[in-house]
Order: structure tokens, then sequence, then C-alpha cells
């Protein structure tokens, strides 16, 4: 009986050994690589990998300490093995080093615990190639949960990782909200970081008397409405621009250049929007200067506008006063034009 005992004992811990390694995380393989980083106690780290269904990379710059085993301080070609520990798992690298930059593989361990911290920080879902990712990122629980506290719209455990990427925390969050934002968007926090939208961009917009909200801040920065044109625009005799005419100006060409080359053309102080319209219908310095030279001296903004329009070149116009047709005024150049009169 005793033996029965025994026998029955050994078989159940030998089941519950292997239903344990059966239902562990399969590790995953890749490849790493490093080089060196211009940024001292730093290195270029990069982690590849690829399965059937999934593939992977990443390179970022790393801080040495990342690195626990790792012999970088032999400079003469060496095996090393060394690990990385995130919370969402764990990196054992293989490899070789030279001078401090080297190759190798790596197996990564998901930790079974993480997706029950996070599941209790509302984050669930987390497969293991999404576990995987998080690890490289390393997007701790920790984080997770400061990010949680936030009190952030749409945030989930893809947004978690594109925080990750890009840099944003809670000071980040905190100085937006100081800036009088109301940073409460993931999505929009990530645009934030993508664009360049800072704080500091916030406040100077908000000095310069404009109320912007999120969106418009996007839209400066992606059209390079940046403190330094706003200051050349405004040098330029363009001060307290609408902040809608400033990102076409931008969209469209217009630049302190551009203004000082029309007053050289004898175009000064013109409106905002005609200016748009110069750059939108191709009136630049060099076809009022050739005009000029036609004998059309400073017409109308209008006008020029209206002989782009309608193809009035200068090339139509010495082209007519070469068949002896002179002296024409601008209405009957662009009537001409209209009518097909070549």
């Amino acid at each position: 009986m005793k033996r029965q005992t025994a026998i029955l004992f050994v078989v159940t811990i030998v089941l519950m050994s292997t239903i344990s390694l059966l239902s562990a995380p399969a590790p995953e393989s890749g490849d790493w690589t490093m080089r060196k980083s211009d940024e001292a106690g730093k290195v270029e780290f990069s982690l590849m990998q690829s399965s059937k269904h999934h593939n992977s990379q990443n390179s970022s710059t790393w801080p040495v300490t990342a690195f626990a085993g790792l012999d970088s301080a032999t400079a003469a070609r060496h095996d090393v093995r060394f690990t990385i520990t995130r919370d969402a798992g764990k990196f054992d690298c293989d490899g070789f080093l030279v001078n401090g930059e080297g190759a190798g593989i790596f197996h990564f361990t998901a930790d079974g615990r993480y997706t029950e911290a996070m599941a209790g920080l509302g984050f669930r879902g987390i497969d293991g190639e999404k576990q995987y990712e998080m690890a490289v990122q390393d997007v701790s629980v920790a984080f997770a949960r400061e990010m949680a506290g936030e009190h952030l719209r749409g945030l989930d455990t893809d947004k978690l990782i594109e925080f990750r990427i890009f840099g944003v925390d809670s000071k980040f969050i905190h100085e937006l909200r100081d800036a009088g934002l109301p940073a409460d968007s993931s999505a929009r926090l990530v645009e934030f970081k993508i664009h360049g939208v800072t704080p500091e961009f916030a406040r100077w917009v908000k000095q310069q008397g404009y109320a912007a909200d999120e969106e418009k801040l996007v839209e400066l920065r992606i059209h390079g409405a940046t403190p330094e044109f706003v200051a050349a625009m405004a040098k330029a005799g363009y001060s307290h621009i609408d902040l809608e005419k400033l990102i076409e100006f931008r969209i469209h060409g217009v630049s302190p250049e551009f203004v000082d080359d029309l007053a050289k053309q004898g175009y000064q102080h013109l409106d905002p929007e005609k200016l748009v319209e110069f750059r939108i219908h191709g009136v630049s310095p060099e076809f009022i200067a050739k005009i000029h030279d036609l004998g059309y001296t400073h017409p109308d903004p209008e006008k020029l506008v209206e002989m782009r329009i309608h193809n009035v070149t200068p090339e139509y116009i010495a082209s007519m006063q070469a068949k002896g047709i002179k002296d024409l005024s601008v209405d009957k150049l662009v009537e001409m034009r209209i009518h097909g009169i070549e």
C-alpha cells in the first residue's frame, strides 16, 4: 500500500511537471546586434525576431547597464553571455564582441505573472507576440499603472508600446497640462511626440496671443509654422497673422524671402490672402520682372492674378508685340487669351 502510494505520488509529480512545462510560454528566439553609440554609457542595440506569423525588428539606444553579465571592457574578440530582464520576460543572449561591437542570438522567455498583473490594471488580451513587444519596449507593470493613473482616453496595450517608443511619460503629460492643454488623449499624445508639439511650443503659441487647440498645434508643427518662421514673417511686416493663414503661408510657400522679393518689384504690404493667391497662381517676382520689361509697369495685384489664370505669359505678350500688336491693356490681353487669339 505504501509502495502504491509512493508510485502514485511520483506519477503525480511527473504529471504536474509535464503540465507546467506544456503551459509555460514558449521561448522566442532571434538575433541581436550591438554597435557603439556616440552617447557615453550607451550602445546601439537591435533585436530581430522572425516566425511563421510574426516579424519584429527593434533598434534603439540602450544603457550598457541593461545587459547583466556583459563583458564590454575586453577589446579582443571574445564570447559573451548576458541577460536582459524585463517585467514581461527575460532575454538570454549569447554571441561575441570585438572592441565593443558584435552579434549573436537570443532566447526570450515570457514571464507568466506579467499578463495577470497587467489584467489587474485593465490591460487584457496580451498574447505571446504582444508580450514579446512589451518586453522589448520595456512596458513595465509600474509604467502601465502610472499611465492608467493619468486617466487617458484610448489607452490600451498598443498605446503603451507607442508611449515607450516615442517617449510619452507622466512628466510630458503633466508639463502639457501645465501649459494649458487637456493632454487626455492617448493618440494625441503620440501625435505630439511624432510632430514635435512640446510644452514649450504650446506655451509659446499661447504667449503670442493665439488660442490654439491640440489639433491646431499639430497642424502648425506638421507644416513648419515654427517660432522662427513666425518671427521672420513679423520682421517682414506680417505680425499677428491668423493661425490658419500662417499654415496657408507654409503650405503654399509664402516666405519672408518671397515677401522681400515682391517688395523689390514694388509690391509691398500686400494682404496676406493676396500673398497666398500669388503663390497658388504662380505670380512670382520673376514673372513681374519679365512683364515689366515688356512695358507693363506695376499692374494691379488682381490683374497679375488674372494674367496667370488665363495664361497671359511674357512669351505670349512678346509674340503679340512681334506681330505689331502693341500697347494692349492687361484686360485686352486676357480677353484675347479667353477667345483663343494667338
